[in-house]
Formats: C-alpha cells, sequence, structure tokens
C-alpha cells in the first residue's frame, strides 16, 4: 500500500494556495493509487520549536546520559522521521515568505535533519542522506514571478536540504503572479493545476 505525506507549511490555516494545491495533489496521486494511506501534518498547529540550546542539546547528548526533558525532545524528532520514513510519495505546500520558505518548515527540516539518523557524513567526509526511496512533490505559491530567476532562493534550498536528507526525486509546481491581479492568478493556479492534472 502506498503512503503518502502531505505536509502543509502555510501560516494560514484557511485558504493558501499552497495548501490547497498541495491538497489537490494529494487527491490526484491517490486517484493513481487506490487504497493509498493519507498521512498529514500541519506546521502551523504543529508549533515545532526553532532550534535552541534545549533541542540542540539533546540532539547532541548520548542516549544513557539524557535528561527526561531530552528524551521527550528526541521522542519528538524522532515520530516525525518516522512519519517521512514511511512514506513513499511525500507532498509539501510551500508559500513564499519575505523571499524564503516559511520558518515553520524550516523548524520541520530542523527537526527531521539528524547526524547517524537522517544522514551521516563518509569516511571521505561526503554527506550520505539516509532518507531514500521517495517521491517529493512540492506546490510553490507566489505573488510574484520568481522561477528560474537569482530572485528564487527557495527552490536551491530545498532541493539542498531534501537532497541532503537523501530525498532527490523532487517535482515543483508553480503557482506564481498571484498577487498580480485576479486574471494573473486564475491562470498561474490553471496551469499548476495543468501540472498536478499530468501526474
Amino acid at each position: 500500500m502506498t503512503t503518502i505525506l502531505q505536509i502543509n507549511a502555510a501560516a494560514r490555516s484557511q485558504g493558501a494556495n499552497s495548501t490547497t494545491l498541495a491538497n489537490e495533489t494529494v487527491a490526484r496521486l491517490s486517484a493513481t493509487r487506490p487504497g493509498a494511506k493519507v498521512v498529514v501534518r500541519n506546521l502551523l498547529s504543529d508549533n515545532l520549536p526553532h532550534l535552541d540550546e534545549s533541542v540542540i542539546g539533546a540532539f547532541f547528548t548520548p542516549e544513557e546520559q539524557r535528561t527526561p526533558e531530552q528524551n521527550a525532545i528526541i521522542a519528538r524528532s524522532d515520530a516525525l522521521i518516522a512519519e517521512i520514513q514511511a512514506a513513499d510519495q511525500i507532498v509539501i505546500g510551500v508559500p513564499l515568505y519575505n523571499f524564503q520558505v516559511p520558518s515553520q518548515l524550516k523548524a520541520y527540516f530542523d527537526w527531521i535533519a539528524r547526524a547517524r539518523v537522517t544522514f551521516r557524513y563518509r569516511e571521505d567526509g561526503t554527506p550520505e542522506g539516509l532518507i531514500k526511496g521517495k517521491k517529493v512533490f512540492i506546490t510553490l505559491a507566489r505573488g510574484g514571478l520568481y522561477k528560474d530567476t537569482p530572485s528564487d532562493t527557495q527552490v536551491p534550498y530545498l532541493k539542498s536540504i531534501l537532497g541532503f536528507l537523501g530525498m532527490t526525486d523532487v517535482t515543483f509546481i508553480y503557482a506564481e503572479g498571484l498577487a498580480r491581479g485576479a486574471d494573473a492568478a486564475a491562470t498561474s493556479l490553471a496551469q499548476a493545476r495543468e501540472a498536478i492534472a499530468a501526474l
């Protein structure tokens, strides 16, 4: 049975275009895989803390030396990692905020990027991602036009962090120009939906 993990990164609980397109992508993938299991992770309601001393301390403290508080942090991280490891396909809805991904998504990556768990360094010092065999779809919603320009800081970052963790099969679905008037937004969303229909 196929497991699809949907990760919603928008700071809006309702009406976010990136989430709408992620929902439609999951629906499309599910339609072609009868019986697929869908797991939804909403980063807005998760309230994952950003990295601080307590989180980093837990990650780098040997298991036998951890405090109860550190064990709780590790358990939360382990659950997130187990969830993404169990998924065959991953759909991430990503809006553009101030030229980058939402801080909720950055925090999520910080909680699953753990040495010797989701990545390791080989003897020659090169990194190896340990979350392998996944197909990732990312729905990008942007007010302006950034694709293939130096101002697009999201796609390079997402390719880098996902690749670092072992996920290199990534498809980007773009909805751009959403703040350039109703006609431009409608055209862009229609193009994104064409891309989703072709999956």
